[in-house]
């Protein structure tokens, strides 16, 4: 069978993709990681690696086994852990992901509490977009994703986390109602693709390809640089309804009434985090705390759920 050390060059070159950057990861010799991946393959009978892509891409057979292995060395580090926890010098890791649109308001405010409760816990926090947050929960590169759902995956565990309204900023809006006739007479002002609240946006105020650029237009990577846009050129953007806002940016923000089903949009927010886990004693802390700090809207039936596919 393949050793431990194996198993860690093979997932090393499985995500570096070259032999060159893989050796340097994993602190050995090109020739050495080379010739530990061949051992490997002549031990499995199998090729786990196409060496005639590039760049170098996992076989079918490769693409199995560096699932099995990330797990064989997932409950490897238990013994670790354990050792740790008997000496007192266990610090827990815990890597949290999380988009944009939600780390905006949430990482303010629920920071300063992680870090008081769980002092025996280092947190590092990334921003990534929703795809990405994916590929990093594959690969095990974070423990907990924060994201937009729905996301079905029965490799993973999903937990709801709260539901909030999308609402629209535009400013100098008069009527008692606002609704999707009106705002497919305004321009859209959208974030970049990959974010989901753009796809959302499209969706349910049903903005055509055709219809995302007019001659002069900004597409930008946060909603405060998209306000600024609508404050000076008119049209509207998607807003969720725990951004934090000043006063006046507040009274700018306008329910959506689709009058086609009756609803307004929202979107169920949800963590995401492998079925076993060694940190889930810390992650169900901070998933608490995310809960209590966010409710849900109150009347469900009010609202669609928007998707991001």
């Amino acid at each position: 069978m393949i050793s431990i050390q194996q198993m860690q060059y093979l997932i090393a070159l499985s995500e570096e993709q070259h032999f060159q950057k893989a050796s340097k990861r994993c602190f050995v010799t090109q020739p050495t990681l080379s010739m530990q991946v061949k051992k490997a393959e002549e031990v499995l009978g199998y090729s786990i690696f196409d060496r005639g892509t590039n760049p170098i891409e996992l076989t079918s057979f490769g693409k199995e086994l560096i699932l099995i292995c990330r797990e064989v060395l997932h409950e490897f580090d238990k013994i670790d852990i354990a050792r740790q926890k008997m000496t007192g010098n266990y610090k827990e890791h815990l890597r949290l992901g999380i988009i944009p649109t939600i780390s905006a308001y949430l990482i303010p405010q629920l920071f300063p509490i992680w870090k008081g409760i769980m002092e025996n816990v280092q947190v590092e926090i990334q921003e990534m977009k929703t795809s990405e947050l994916l590929e990093s929960l594959e690969s095990k590169a974070i423990d907990l994703a924060i994201l937009a759902g729905p996301v079905v995956n029965p490799k993973w565990r999903t937990i709801p986390l709260f539901t909030e309204e999308i609402k629209a900023y535009i400013p100098d809006f008069k009527s008692s109602q606002l609704t999707t006739d009106f705002l497919n007479e305004q321009h859209p002002w959208l974030l970049n693709k990959g974010n989901c609240l753009r796809t959302q946006m499209m969706q349910f105020c049903t903005i055509s390809k055709e219809m995302e650029f007019d001659k002069w237009n900004y597409q930008g990577g946060n909603i405060d640089m998209l306000m600024k846009m609508v404050d000076l050129n008119g049209g509207y953007t998607l807003v969720p309804a725990n951004y934090q806002l000043t006063f006046d940016q507040h009274k700018n923000l306008h329910s959506i009434y689709a009058k086609s089903i009756n609803q307004s949009p929202a979107r169920e927010i949800i963590a995401l985090l492998p079925k076993r886990s060694t940190k889930f004693d810390s992650i169900e802390l901070l998933i608490r705390q995310i809960q209590h700090q966010y409710p849900s809207v109150e009347d469900s039936n009010k609202f669609q759920l928007l998707g991001w596919e």
